[in-house]
């Protein structure tokens, strides 16, 4: 199957690639009532980029960790990132659909200068090509090596409710500008979103697009991580790929994770550690359990320590997930 302009026009992203990792399980578009727009994955052309990337594509970090602050708070950034710095190979900059924030070439040089190395999410979302190739070169210039390139969840109803929805590319076409403007082009997936046989092809899709390193988004259990890259492998998958670590101690960092499209988290762990005497010690062990298992799946380089992890603030946060991190490399999972 290839790019068809009758599917693009009908989905609400624009995708010539799709399908995105919205999908709800049932086969529903994230962005409108009715099913999605890709019934099937759609291939990147053959031999319009090689299968295997490029010699110096990078080892893949043993411990990315998502970084999250209060917005257009430079000091909150910094403090953020010194409580994450000693705790992970690298931190992963969202680019969330609720709360917008600085922009990536900006974030990139507040989190170099605090002494950490990001990974920047470039999304389609609010950006036309011009300016991601602007973010893309800026990034560069400031030494920023890794950028997540995704299509974007549809904006938050309450954000700019009457502002346009740009996606003048998608995921797959980000990554060919990143990676022929020689950025290292990570990328996301979803092993739970329909079509959930067509994810490990999908992913390797991604990967002939000019994609180094894959980040996969939350599961259920470890096992369906190990069928996901047994699949991914046999076709035809080479590049690092780490899982995400679900890190959650309350009630809402809880339910963030739950309540985004294609991420499901283990119900009998939510509810283990939401009625642990110490929620918040039963939410780090959960967590590095978790870690453990996924670094034991054959194919997984490392592992994305992912979530709010707390309702306290976002120092509170990082403090956890940096705890998370620590554990993790106490146990010698070295690379």
């Amino acid at each position: 199957m290839t790019g068809d302009d009758a599917v693009v026009q009908d989905c609400p992203k624009r995708m010539t690639f799709g399908p995105c990792g919205g999908v709800h399980p049932d086969g529903r578009c994230e962005m409108r009532p009715g099913p999605c727009a890709f019934p099937e994955v759609v291939l990147w052309p053959s031999g319009s980029t090689p299968l295997v990337p490029a010699p110096q594509s990078p080892a893949a970090p043993l411990i990315l960790t998502d970084f999250s602050c209060a917005p257009y708070d430079p000091v909150d950034v910094a403090a953020t990132a010194t409580a994450l710095s000693a705790s992970c190979d690298a931190v992963l900059v969202g680019e969330h659909q609720n709360r917008p924030d600085f922009p990536p070439t900006l974030m990139g040089r507040l989190l170099l200068d605090a002494g950490v190395t990001p990974w920047i999410t470039l999304s389609c979302r609010d950006r036309n090509r011009v300016v991601l190739e602007q973010e893309l070169r800026g990034l560069s210039l400031l030494g920023v090596r890794t950028v997540l390139c995704v299509t974007g969840d549809g904006r938050g109803y309450d954000v700019h409710p009457d502002i346009t929805q740009t996606f003048d590319l998608d995921g797959p076409r980000l990554v060919e500008l990143a990676t022929s403007l020689g950025m290292t082009a990570a990328v996301p997936e979803t092993p739970t979103a329909p079509p959930v046989a067509g994810r490990p092809l999908r992913l390797v899709q991604k990967q002939r697009a000019g994609a180094r390193v894959a980040v996969l988004n939350h599961v259920c259990t470890p096992e369906l991580i190990a069928r996901f890259m047994s699949d991914a492998r046999a076709a035809g998958l080479t590049i690092p790929v780490l899982a995400a670590v679900a890190v959650f101690t309350d009630e809402v960092s809880a339910a963030v994770l739950q309540g985004l499209p294609g991420l499901a988290l283990d119900p009998d762990v939510v509810e283990r550690v939401l009625a642990a005497p110490d929620p918040v010690e039963a939410g780090i062990e959960a967590a590095v359990a978790e870690a453990r298992a996924l670094l034991a799946i054959d194919g997984v380089d490392g592992v994305n320590v992912s979530g709010l992890a707390s309702a306290a603030g976002t120092r509170a946060g990082a403090q956890i997930k940096a705890e998370v991190g620590a554990r993790i490399r106490a146990e010698g999972w070295g690379r």
